[in-house]
């Protein structure tokens, strides 16, 4: 799995070098979520591969695009459909899988189905959020698709940070006054205004628990008890907590601290018969008063 995130970075650094303006090494630390030292050594690598890196009197780097450099990176039909195996293996978690494949088709000799691009616009999404970030400037998320409003509408924010996979944007929303968490996927376009931050005092970043949820200032103690299947798709649907599902015999137990008992409770429903919660106490007693709003629909 290492090796495939690498090539997925690697890939998305090309991207970002070869288009204006050059791009500072902080910029690019962010937006690979990556450290510095990383970012130095994917360049060295870049370099071993023949491209031509450069750096401005700012100490911005940039690779030089023109026709020439375009034909020197066109990939062989097998060249792309290696790469193409390998990205997809890093998970469709990945928010910049799908930005990447397009990349990869538009310079190969391959074809693309329209089934590929379908979330190409992700890519576009994070590069803007990502500039954003670095030029520290307002965006309006707009028609953003909220499931716990339950409501579509433009939100006005200050953008933070990724968390891991760009799977969210940490944000402060203006209107709330509050550090909140945005899905990728809900944003359908992104604006960037003229203003620059006005609440930076006020920015924070807790990381949030495997479900995605950020600490509100609520703390639940999760431990539940799982079928293969299970435990299974627990992994699959939510990767973060698959170093926390440990075999126990024939079964396997799921520990974890958790913000909110929502998604957790949505997973243990969904699989009735399968998961027996052991604990905290107030979590049996949600998932009894669930159970009881569902029989009597």
């Amino acid at each position: 799995m290492h090796n495939q995130h690498k090539i997925l970075r690697v890939l998305q650094l090309i991207s970002l070098l070869k288009s204006r303006p050059a791009k500072p090494i902080y910029h690019l630390k962010t937006v690979l979520n990556s450290s510095e030292r990383t970012v130095y050594r994917y360049l060295d690598l870049l370099e071993e591969l023949g491209f031509a890196v450069h750096r401005d009197a700012s100490n911005r780097v940039f690779i030089e695009s023109n026709t020439n450099d375009q034909a020197d990176f066109q990939f062989t039909g097998e060249e792309a459909k290696y790469l193409h195996d390998l990205v997809v293996s890093a998970g469709k978690k990945h928010k910049l899988s799908d930005s990447v494949l397009q990349k990869l088709y538009v310079n190969s000799d391959v074809q693309v189905g329209s089934n590929q691009l379908l979330k190409a616009r992700l890519g576009s999404l994070v590069q803007k959020l990502s500039d954003a970030i670095q030029q520290k400037k307002q965006v309006t998320l707009k028609k953003y698709h909220s499931v716990n409003s339950n409501d579509i509408n433009d939100r006005l924010v200050e953008p933070i940070r990724f968390t891991d996979n760009y799977h969210n944007l940490v944000a402060f929303e203006v209107a709330t006054g509050r550090n909140k968490y945005f899905n990728i996927e809900r944003i359908t376009d992104v604006a960037i205004s003229r203003i620059g931050f006005k609440h930076a005092k006020n920015h924070t970043y807790n990381p949030p628990d495997v479900f995605g949820f950020s600490d509100n200032g609520k703390k639940y103690d999760v431990d539940l008890q799982l079928s293969l299947r299970a435990s299974v798709i627990l992994r699959e649907e939510y990767p973060q907590t698959a170093p926390l599902i440990k075999k126990e015999k024939r079964q396997y137990r799921f520990r974890a601290t958790v913000h909110d008992l929502k998604p957790v409770t949505r997973f243990v429903i969904g699989f009735f018969g399968e998961i027996k919660v052991k604990g905290p106490a107030v979590f049996k007693k949600h998932i009894n008063s669930q159970l009881a709003k569902m029989s009597g629909m």
